[in-house]
């Protein structure tokens, strides 16, 4: 190879500068955002903006936040990049907001791939006084607005959904079979599964098995969650007496657009949680994260009963514009920011 051949094949590729998402898309992207900036304004739900870096991150065991060193007003201190905008925006809510909504930045490191980007838009709303119900009927009709689709609605409880597709009750299946299905439908081998957990393996299940089969020609919401997964909503015990998640998923065309909780308000049983979020991470080999002790203030002075929302506004827009990654509805995705 000459000189000449080795520089030139080092030259970056030449449309690496270009957009990953065509003008057409983005303009379209940009009117379906105006569409919910509206549906909201109607409907008296304050649009806000908070902070992108927070003086904490989400310990969820299986969220992994991105941080910083920044030089601030107590020198050199470690900030979060935010996974959503929870925290700050029940802050609000605790000093008296009422309803808000927020398209906001949000990032979760490794999250990569056709449905997945590390930064993204995350729609988040807040209703006080609302009951998970009648989040469930507001999200719904957002969705259909977007879509343009009178989509049917279907709701279903997380245990019926593991009995029709794998003919298991999710509550009570021993952990050795639950690994064994893992490996079977999910292609795990059996040395990865060997030690994992029952979320995980329940989690590998609902991902192979159940959510590729709904939201097929209509809007699938899922409740009664088990109570492991709880992260920041109550928890209540359903028909079998069993202790469940008061919150739902939703979603269209196998895929999961949208996470809501009835939001837990107390905040010693929140501080339970975040310790022992982090007590899980420092035994899986993981990094604690700095437990978000403002927000904890925040529900102590009196975060309001109600319901709220993250929805996944990228993989929306790719929905309703039926693009086939996410990368073509975003500006710069990633792989090329």
């Amino acid at each position: 190879m000459t000189p000449a051949q080795v520089i030139t094949s080092r030259v970056p590729e030449t449309s690496a500068w270009r957009p990953t998402a065509e003008l057409e898309t983005l303009r379209a992207r940009a009117a379906l955002l105006s569409e919910v900036r509206a549906f909201f304004a109607e409907r008296g739900v304050l649009e806000v903006e908070t902070p992108v870096l927070g003086q904490a991150g989400s310990t969820d065991v299986y969220l992994a936040s991105l941080s910083t060193r920044a030089h601030t007003d107590k020198g050199r201190r470690r900030l979060w990049l935010q996974t959503s905008p929870e925290f700050h925006m029940k802050r609000l809510l605790a000093a008296g907001s009422g309803p808000i909504f927020q398209l906001a930045r949000s990032f979760r490191n490794g999250e990569v791939g056709g449905r997945h980007n590390i930064e993204f838009c995350m729609l988040e709303w807040y209703r006080p006084g609302f009951t998970l119900n009648q989040l469930i009927d507001e999200t719904t009709t957002l969705v259909r607005q977007l879509t343009g689709q009178a989509l049917p609605v279907r709701c279903y409880r997380y245990r019926e959904l593991f009995y029709h597709y794998l003919a298991l009750d999710p509550f009570a299946e021993r952990l050795s079979s639950l690994r064994e299905l893992a490996e079977h439908h999910a292609g795990m081998p059996p040395a990865t599964m060997a030690e994992e957990p029952r979320e995980v393996c329940l989690d590998m299940l609902m991902s192979a098995r159940i959510e590729p089969h709904l939201g097929d020609q209509q809007l699938t919401a899922v409740v009664e969650y088990p109570a492991s997964q709880a992260a920041l909503a109550k928890r209540h015990q359903d028909a079998h007496g069993d202790w469940v998640a008061s919150r739902f998923e939703l979603y269209l065309n196998g895929v999961e657009l949208a996470n809501g909780y009835d939001e837990l308000t107390d905040a010693d049983e929140q501080r339970q949680r975040f310790e022992a979020d982090n007590a899980q991470r420092l035994a899986l080999g993981l990094e604690e994260v700095d437990i978000d002790e403002r927000l904890l203030q925040a529900m102590a002075h009196g975060l309001p009963e109600g319901a709220g929302v993250a929805l996944g506004m990228d993989r929306l827009v790719q929905q309703v514009l039926g693009k086939p990654r996410l990368e073509d509805v975003i500006s710069f995705a990633t792989p090329r920011c």
